[in-house]
Order: structure tokens, then sequence, then C-alpha cells
């Protein structure tokens, strides 16, 4: 079974450090472990693994969970935004436009 297809069938970020073999802090896990995984998940689409052993498959697998979870270990989901919600958060507004009322429609003169 490839690394893969294990990872695949695991219901929980914790299987999934202790799958791989991961070191982890419960307490940031308990408050990242859906920001972690999609940064572990944007990590590895960014590698080539096409052709890859199982072991080298798994090694980037530890890595890419490793890197992930530092980085929510010196930051956080606010701050990381990862998901779509957050980036539209601080994604800059479009200036409303601003009403016009043409002078016509109040004084009742046509021009």
């Amino acid at each position: 079974m490839s690394v893969f297809d294990e990872l695949r069938k695991l219901s929980s970020a914790e299987d999934f450090f202790e799958t791989l073999g991961v070191d982890y802090d419960p307490a940031v896990v308990r408050v990242a472990r859906l920001h972690i995984l999609r940064r572990m998940g944007e990590y590895l689409a960014k590698n080539e693994l096409d052709g890859a052993t199982d072991d080298e498959a798994r090694a980037a697998c530890q890595e890419t969970l490793s890197r992930a979870y530092e980085d929510f270990v010196a930051s956080s989901p606010i701050a990381e935004r990862v998901f779509k919600v957050h980036k539209d958060a601080v994604k800059p507004k479009a200036e409303p436009a601003k009403p016009f009322v043409p002078l016509t429609t109040l004084t009742g003169n046509p021009g």
C-alpha cells in the first residue's frame, strides 16, 4: 500500500502525525488541525512526486507536514490565512459607487 493510500484512510490530524512519525503539541493541533492539513496539501501540491518511490513520497509527506505544523506553531490560523474566508477578510474592497442624482430630477427642469 502506498503512503498516499495509507493517508487517505486516516480520519484525524493526530493520525497523520502518528502515521508519519512527526512530533506535535496536541494544543497546537487542537486549534489548527484543518489549517495544518490544508497547508500540508498546498506544500505537497508544489512537489513533483510523479515517479517517486514510496520512501521518497513518505519523506516528502513527513517534511511537508512538519513544515505546515511549524507554520502554526510560530503563527495563528488567522495570521496564516489558509482558507478563502480568511483571505477574503483582508482582501481590498472595491470603493462603492457614489450615488448620483441629476439636478434635473430635483428641479424638474429638462435642461
